[in-house]
């Protein structure tokens, strides 16, 4: 049996073997009440993006602001969207678009550092990791990173375009990290401490 607490919502999940019995199963999860608790207590509480409310952008508050229109629209200052219900819908469409370029020109930018490019670009809400890369050198970015400042943004498309040239965790790897974003420690500090912050955003039917 193996319990997570998920870092975004607090969610409990108890995985356990089909044949085990549900008393055994109650039993460990009362054993395991207090490391429960904690880890619940420790995930941040949703924020529900509506007309009115503010959300992380590029690492500063931005309001979000009734506007004129059908869809969201980031005017530098502020996030202006039509308030017909679907404030957080339209304003996930625009994140994600907000996040196939300011990514994908991050991603150029390095490729061309290191001298390899990616063979494919692909953007997803991903809870465990903020990006990935295969060995057919696919990339792939979670993008909820727009919402992290540029830096932090920055050394995840590092970290992945390295991969293109070391596909580990060797000290080759992170000599390759280091070289192509020589002050990383502070980015991926801030992307362990405040990263769970970033999935709280509910985007839902508000």
């Amino acid at each position: 049996m193996s319990l997570r607490v998920g870092r975004s919502d607090g969610r409990v999940t108890l995985s356990m073997p089909k044949t085990m019995p549900l008393a055994e199963a109650r039993a460990f999860i009362d054993a395991q009440a207090d490391w429960i608790a904690r880890n619940v207590a420790a995930a941040p509480p949703p924020r529900h993006v509506l007309v009115g409310s503010a959300l992380p952008l590029f690492g500063r508050e931005v309001p979000v602001v009734k506007g004129p229109g059908r869809s969201a629209r980031f005017t530098g200052d502020v996030i202006a969207v039509p308030e017909d219900g679907r404030a957080g819908p339209r304003v996930k469409a625009l994140m994600q678009t907000l996040a196939r370029t300011h990514l994908a020109s991050s991603v150029d930018r390095y490729a061309d550092a290191l001298g390899r490019a990616p063979t494919k670009l692909t953007f997803r809400d991903t809870r465990s990791r903020w990006g990935s890369c295969s060995s057919r050198g696919e990339l792939m970015f979670s993008w909820r990173l727009i919402m992290a400042p540029t830096d932090v943004q920055d050394y995840v498309v590092a970290h992945e375009v390295a991969h293109l040239a070391h596909m580990d965790h060797s000290a080759r790897f992170w000599r390759q990290v280091e070289e192509l974003m020589p002050d990383y420690g502070p980015r991926r500090a801030w992307l362990k401490r405040e990263g769970a912050a970033l999935h709280a955003v509910d985007f839902g039917g508000t």
